[in-house]
């Protein structure tokens, strides 16, 4: 998609054309920006995984696995947290907190974001 708008504002699209759990990749002064719909909310990352800079924001997302672990210490199985997506670059499988861009390795690492607004139904990153 080619963006248009100021340099302060890149149009996104319509927000109504975003499904739950849809994305979409932007371009904009030669960077390329994944624009993601969690739930109610849009968030946008620069799509290069800290890693070697690989395109994080074509990967796959799903719930966090999660250990479900006995009082004894013994794990007993796992589970997904719905409410926690994680994003996973396809180059090497570094793992982002998709709702805040957090590395999972390490909580301190994020990826670049970009605020986002939704203005009469219309999706800007701004830059």
């Amino acid at each position: 998609m080619t963006l248009s708008g100021t340099p302060t504002r890149i149009h996104a699209g319509a927000a109504e054309e975003y499904s739950d759990g849809d994305r979409r990749l932007v371009e904009h002064d030669g960077r390329t920006i994944g624009v993601f719909r969690i739930d109610d909310e849009f968030r946008a990352y620069a799509n290069e995984c800290l890693h070697q800079g690989g395109p994080v924001c074509e990967g796959r997302y799903f719930p966090l696995m999660k250990a479900v672990v006995a009082a004894d210490g013994r794990l007993v199985g796992e589970m997904h947290d719905e409410s926690t997506p994680h994003l996973v670059c396809p180059w090497h499988g570094w793992e982002y907190d998709l709702r805040t861009g957090e590395f999972a390795g390490d909580r301190r690492r994020k990826l670049r974001s970009y605020r986002v607004a939704v203005e009469d139904g219309q999706v800007y990153v701004l830059p």
